[in-house]
């Protein structure tokens, strides 16, 4: 299948591996509403293509760097209306991916940060960087947790652990982000394109439709993830206009520390 590309995530299937790069270097790789509707339609093109295994990863020094907090501040329009918009596309995406047979593999670059480590979370296994580095961020600018960190990341790394990165936004390197369970593996930051390759393609000749049944039962264990995810969206969206988020999103942009 020939390249499919767009401006801010591009879209290369071949020999049934469909790999998915978020292509906004320039503001590391951050997600905006934009970012949200293209990964939700590159979804569906990977479904539509039967893709047997899915890399994704990020363009340049930085996998994502989570929302795009200047963006959405400089769109000018409704806050709240604009983080609903972005999470109702960047949730259906990741329950989309949740419910394919082709299992998901993240090929961490960079910073993994705020919707970004919840991108990591969403993969069915993950590949880091050496230098990778994994960061909250959510509640340092007075915001709440979106793209399933709050049902994803205690499952991960255990509930306590869960807590002190997302009231501490501790940033975790590589090594104890294996350590604590957040990524399967971590190589050379030389060898990530080649390793998380060699990985889609040995699971693309494996039982893909076994693998997407153990992706659904384990997703549906407990609470499932989609009405998870429906309760961050709400969340992000009106801590958003709230009197700490004004005052976070405002800092963060100002880079001055917040008064909270």
């Amino acid at each position: 299948m020939p390249a499919a590309t767009s401006s801010v995530i591009d879209l290369d299937i071949r020999h049934q591996i469909a790999f998915l790069t978020f292509v906004r270097p320039e503001a590391a790789n951050t997600i905006n509403t934009q970012f949200g509707r293209e990964l939700l339609s590159a979804a569906f093109a990977i479904e539509a293509a039967g893709a047997r295994a899915v890399v994704m990863t990020g363009q340049g020094k930085n996998f994502c760097f989570g929302g795009d907090l200047k963006g959405m501040v400089a769109s000018g329009g409704d806050v709240q209306a604009y983080l609903s918009e972005l999470t109702t596309n960047l949730h259906a995406a990741i329950a989309l991916l949740a419910r394919l047979n082709a299992p998901v593999i993240a090929a961490v670059n960079g910073t993994a940060a705020g919707a970004g480590m919840g991108l990591v979370l969403a993969a069915d296994y993950a590949i880091a960087a050496r230098g990778a580095k994994f960061v909250a961020a959510y509640t340092a600018v007075g915001l709440t947790p979106d793209a399933s960190c709050t049902f994803l990341l205690p499952r991960a790394v255990g509930y306590k652990r869960a807590m002190e990165l997302l009231l501490t936004n501790r940033v975790l390197d590589a090594a104890l982000a294996l350590d604590w369970g957040l990524v399967n593996e971590v190589v050379d930051d030389d060898q990530l394109a080649d390793a998380a390759a060699a990985l889609a393609a040995k699971l693309a000749a494996g039982p893909v439709a076994a693998y997407g049944a153990v992706k659904r039962l384990l997703g549906d264990a407990e609470p499932g993830l989609e009405s998870q995810l429906g309760r961050e969206g709400r969340s992000i969206a009106s801590r958003a206009t709230g009197e700490e988020g004004r005052e976070g999103i405002a800092a963060f942009l100002e880079k001055r520390a917040p008064r909270f």
